[in-house]
């Protein structure tokens, strides 16, 4: 235990985008929780598609989720009080305090800033005050000469809550030394009075060979290195966004294999990371142009722009491979949007998502769907409606789309409790055959009974035995996880030094 009580708050930002700040600081959070400190993350706008849903049933980023589970709390819409989901090139969904704010392109939303700094600054008072200890994530590089004067992610976290800041920059994209020490120039002297100290990332090899390059660094600087996180690989850690994401997952000469279309405007493609750790089980992410003649099931993930990657979709010729595999009784799943699109139709006559109005979907369900102004955002409590997939399972909503069902398909669950209120209320759609069926709801193979049932359903067909052992279970394994990462960490940083420089804070 730290002694005494240690109170304050700590911040990690990165020379650029996906150098590790996210997984340092979950591992951070688990450190410190299991140090019996009271603990919490916070990002102060986060830009990402992979998205969860809170107890208030709100939307934050899932890698704010991800390092609450480190550090043994529940969710909260404020440790990521603003998320921009894109839905365009130049445009994205402004989510604040877990709710819709509307859509905004980058110049309207920096002329909103100001407004949402406030915000901001209200999450992480109410974070203070429940937690002794808030380890911030930045975004990015605090370098970003262009956007600095209206930052709320970087510096402006930092100023915001008096917090030093630690550097990590990824070695093993080459160019480190460059990346930190270009970083710290391009600081001015007020944002360089908040830098402690540097982190190297994914390191591969003898850190002694690295120690020439540390001292010259500190020395140009004026920062020390507090330690090199070795890389690792065999850990699973859920993803931010698609910039991490690999073609493949899993054993390339599985049994089972599965496809995930990449759409343009793929999310929350997390849903489909468990598929990948189970033995004899691939996943792979196909682009528009592939063929699907090699798998044994695809799926059509969610997306924040159905309807433009629905025309890809058909333009490529992917929509019609997807319904010659279904006429073959080869299975189909689609999850959120992509269970829009398997459906007969799609209408934004409210132009929520994109200019497109309406269109044709794959019709391999007879469903039809309407995009509404009003965001469903629930954790959700569900039973399936067919088979033997176990008598209920978890997970949540993410969506702005009401779908009907014609005839020609019955729901596949019944959702039995939203954010822990009783109701029965029908979801997602499953042909008479059985090899169609599409959701709402995120997070399904997380459960186990309901994903070991898919999965030895897709062993079935190839007359495969069942999983041995019923394959991993999901929490344990996430669990696992993330006691492993805060092992690792804590052995590759000097701890003394970063509790010293928490204590020690910011002047004001």
């Amino acid at each position: 235990m730290i002694s005494p009580p240690l109170k304050g708050t700590l911040m990690i930002q990165g020379t650029g985008s996906h150098v590790g700040k996210s997984v340092l600081v979950a591992a951070l959070c688990r450190i410190f929780a299991d140090e019996g400190v009271r603990v919490a993350p916070f990002k102060a706008q986060n830009m990402a598609l992979n998205s969860f849903i809170t107890q208030e049933g709100g939307e934050i980023g899932r890698a704010q989720a991800f390092q609450a589970l480190a550090a043994g709390i529940p969710p909260s819409v404020h440790m990521n009080p603003i998320l921009l989901k894109p839905s365009s090139d130049t445009g994205s969904q402004v989510i604040v305090h877990g709710k819709v704010a509307g859509n905004m392109d980058a110049k309207t939303y920096h002329q909103h800033k100001e407004k949402l700094r406030g915000k901001v600054r209200e999450s992480l008072e109410i974070l203070q005050k429940r937690y002794d200890l808030i380890v911030i994530e930045g975004a990015g590089s605090p370098a970003e000469i262009n956007l600095k004067e209206h930052d709320l992610v970087n510096m402006g976290a930092a100023k915001l809550a008096h917090a030093p800041v630690l550097l990590a920059g990824d070695i093993d994209r080459g160019g480190v030394f460059a990346s930190l020490y270009g970083t710290v120039a391009l600081l001015n002297d007020e944002e360089r009075s908040f830098f402690r100290g540097m982190i190297i990332n994914k390191f591969r090899g003898d850190p002694s060979l690295l120690e020439p390059g540390l001292e010259m660094i500190s020395q140009k600087t004026g920062l020390p290195v507090l330690g090199v996180v070795p890389y690792f690989h065999d850990l699973y850690l859920p993803e931010e966004d698609s910039v991490g994401l690999r073609k493949s997952l899993g054993d390339g000469d599985s049994a089972v294999r599965i496809g995930v279309i990449r759409l343009s405007h793929i999310s929350n493609f997390t849903d489909f990371d468990v598929l990948s750790l189970e033995p004899g089980v691939a996943v792979e992410y196909l682009g528009p142009d592939e063929g699907l003649d090699s798998l044994d099931a695809v799926i059509l993930p969610g997306s924040k722009n159905t309807l433009t990657d629905l025309s890809v979709l058909r333009e490529r010729g992917m929509g019609e491979k997807i319904r010659d595999f279904a006429r073959r009784g080869k299975i189909v799943v689609g999850l959120c949007g992509g269970y829009q699109i398997l459906g007969k139709t799609i209408r934004d006559p409210h132009h929520v998502e994109s200019a497109l109005e309406t269109l044709n979907g794959l019709g391999l369900l007879d469903t039809e769907t309407v995009l509404d102004t009003e965001k469903t955002t629930t954790l959700v409590k569900a039973r399936p409606l067919r088979g033997k997939a176990g008598e209920w399972l978890t997970g949540y909503e993410i969506h702005m789309g009401v779908t009907r069902l014609g005839p020609g398909s019955e729901p596949l669950f019944e959702i039995i409790e939203r954010n822990g209120r009783p109701c029965a209320v029908p979801d997602g759609a499953i042909t008479p055959e059985g090899n169609v069926w599409g959701t709402y709801v995120h997070g399904i193979f997380d459960n186990d009974t309901f994903r070991h049932a898919f999965l030895n359903a897709l062993r079935k067909q190839k007359g495969l035995p069942p999983l041995a052992r019923s394959g991993i279970f999901y929490r344990e394994h996430l669990t696992r996880s993330v006691q492993r990462l805060a092992a690792i960490v804590r052995e590759a940083l000097d701890m003394e030094k970063i509790v010293q420089i928490i204590r020690e804070g910011v002047a004001t």
